[in-house]
């Protein structure tokens, strides 16, 4: 055990962190198993440590923007923990149809009153814009609204949307583009999710609006017919749902949105990204939030897409996802009392980690958010970028 906390405490210097300092990256330490824990199994013993009462940080965000920085995650990158996360990766492949439905169970059915205590009175469960453009200028987002509210705005602008256009939506979440897109700029819309809460309270703020949900599956939205047209859409949106997508069906994926969208479209894909090209995501996440999830690299997006469109813009505003998961955290943290008997002191525990965690991944660049815009066959003229 002393031999284990010395590694770990040697380690923590290399990233300016102290077991028992009073900075916000430092840590407390409740129980010296942490230290052998962290060496077996990595970033999920670290985390489900965490969970159970056996440390805490200062302020968690910090304390993993300071590892981060310091590349302390270079020790533990290949353990058993990563071994057996990779390993299923690799044999299976956990984003099948018939596993489709499995983080809308796990995730994003945990319970409406979650969700709308946490986010925005949209309730979009996607990064915010917090510094965009206006008619004269830059402006600064005040407040979580106002941020998720450019990003909305930002998406239709993106696709040049007009009134009477339909869209498809790829994960709709809780109808925040559909009812955005519908009641701003006259569109209509089809949202898709794999999650009944989600599709239920969607209906529910979209009702009176051209917009339809959908619990379904991305791969069975263009059924075939005996014309073979199938469903074509004006422009087609993806925000936030590529993650749970996976390697093995990257090209499946952009192959559906190919044949659904029509030839004069745009297709806008908002996803979560990576340095490094990957089979999965951090074992933690991967077991206790997003099961099935995996980060993208522009290598494998590029690679999926290949033929298939032509990239017209990419655009990286990763840095903004650290504003909008440290509001996130704050909102939750308000809503605790109300939520604390349904939810429990152990989810409390997971779900700060979870949000905290992330925050400080975008803060030191580990990840960032893109939003990419494609055509199927170039934008006569060229495609005018808008931020």
């Amino acid at each position: 055990m002393a031999s284990a906390r010395a590694f770990i405490e040697n380690l923590l210097k290399k990233a300016d962190i102290t077991i028992g300092g009073d900075r916000p990256q430092d840590i407390t330490v409740h129980d010296e198993r942490l230290f052998n824990r962290v060496i077996r199994y990595g970033t999920l013993g670290l985390g489900e440590a965490y969970m159970e009462n056996w440390w805490d940080a200062n302020a968690i965000d910090a304390f993993i923007y300071s590892v981060l920085k310091g590349h302390l995650e270079k020790e533990f990158r290949i353990n058993f923990a990563s071994v057996i996360t990779i390993a299923k990766a690799f044999l299976f492949n956990q984003q099948s149809s018939e596993n489709a439905f499995n983080v809308g169970e796990v995730h994003y059915d945990l319970g409406n009153d979650l969700y709308e205590a946490m986010l925005d009175k949209r309730m979009v469960y996607t990064c915010g814009y917090w510094t965009h453009s206006t008619g004269s200028g830059q402006a600064d987002a005040k407040n979580l609204d106002d941020a998720q509210e450019a990003k909305l705005n930002l998406v239709c602008k993106k696709i040049g949307l007009k009134k009477g256009d339909r869209i498809l939506d790829i994960g709709c979440g809780w109808g925040s583009f559909a009812k955005f897109a519908a009641e701003k700029y006259g569109a209509s819309v089809v949202g898709i999710t794999v999650s009944v809460e989600q599709a239920a309270l969607a209906r529910e703020l979209c009702e009176g609006l051209p917009v339809e949900i959908r619990v379904q599956d991305y791969r069975e939205v263009h059924p075939s017919t005996r014309l073979g047209a199938g469903e074509q859409f004006d422009h087609i949106v993806s925000l936030g749902m590529f993650e749970h997508v996976g390697v093995k069906n990257y090209r499946t994926y952009f192959e559906m949105a190919n044949r659904c969208l029509k030839d004069g479209g745009i297709f806008l894909l908002h996803t979560i990204g990576y340095k490094l090209s990957q089979l999965t995501s951090d074992p933690w996440i991967e077991k206790y939030i997003f099961p099935g999830g995996a980060i993208p690299s522009v290598a494998q997006i590029g690679k999926a897409m290949e033929g298939l469109f032509i990239m017209e813009d990419w655009h990286n505003f990763g840095v903004d996802y650290d504003k909008t998961l440290m509001a996130w955290f704050k909102n939750f943290d308000a809503a605790w009392p109300k939520l604390r008997a349904k939810y429990g002191d152990r989810f409390y525990r997971m779900w700060k980690y979870y949000l905290l965690t992330c925050a400080g991944s975008f803060r030191a660049r580990e990840t960032d958010l893109w939003q990419i815009v494609l055509s199927k066959n170039g934008v006569p003229g060229g495609y005018q970028s808008v931020r």
